[in-house]
């Protein structure tokens, strides 16, 4: 099977969670890092850490019963792990019917989406994905490039976002912007932010941006160190 790798806007997107068990938990979490207008989780039994997270999330409204059919009203995307796997069904059948995303945990068959084994540096997202093959597997991978990509990441990603705007407004041709946002991204730049060597990054920048930048480099290094 082969799915399009792509990361979604849910901002003003309305979702729902059926079944929130120990896998349903973790899903919440990572639907609340992406700030939808309203996360709906439909769990009979909820336990305290789902009762807690949904009195500190405005966005997460939690009804203690089981799946309704009505519940899909309006939803954009929609998670299921009711451990039913007659509900999980009938929720990918009603999804696939009214053209909803839709996520059944553990069932890749049953899915429109599948969610790739996460975790971020930051703004730098990393996904890994057997596409739906082997979710250890996924899990696997994932913490290898852990040990490879370190907090530094992070800091680059912030580097980046701050100087790459700076740059283009220069207007400088495609091949001069390639190659500075190239050295940025080296090695060395790297290794600097690894140490936290502020001199030192102030002297790869000064070697590495034009002249008219080199007035921004102080305000850069003091909102990022």
């Amino acid at each position: 099977m082969h799915y399009f790798p792509v990361s979604i806007d849910l901002r003003d997107r309305k979702c729902l969670v059926a079944g929130a068990g120990e896998v349903g938990l973790r899903k919440i979490r990572r639907l609340i890092d992406a700030a939808p207008q309203e996360i709906l989780v439909v769990e009979p039994n909820p336990d305290s850490d789902l009762v807690a997270l949904s009195r500190d999330q405005d966005n997460l409204r939690l009804e203690r019963r089981v799946f309704r059919p009505e519940d899909l009203e309006d939803r954009f995307l929609v998670i299921a792990s009711t451990g039913d796997d007659r509900v999980n069904r009938e929720i990918s059948r009603l999804c696939r019917e009214g053209n909803i995303l839709c996520n059944i945990v553990d069932q890749p068959e049953l899915c429109s989406f599948i969610v790739p084994a996460l975790f971020r540096r930051g703004e730098l997202s990393f996904a890994v994905s057997t596409g739906g093959a082997s979710p250890a597997l996924a899990r696997s991978a994932r913490k290898r490039l852990q040990d490879c990509f370190g907090p530094e990441y992070a800091s680059l990603t912030r580097l980046m976002g701050r100087l790459r705007p700076l740059i283009l407004e220069l207007g400088l041709d495609g091949e001069t912007n390639k190659a500075i946002f190239r050295s940025l991204c080296g090695d060395e730049v790297l290794g600097a932010l690894q140490r936290e060597n502020r001199e030192e990054l102030e002297r790869l920048l000064r070697n590495t941006l034009p002249g008219q930048l080199h007035s921004e480099i102080g305000t850069v290094l003091d909102e990022l160190l």
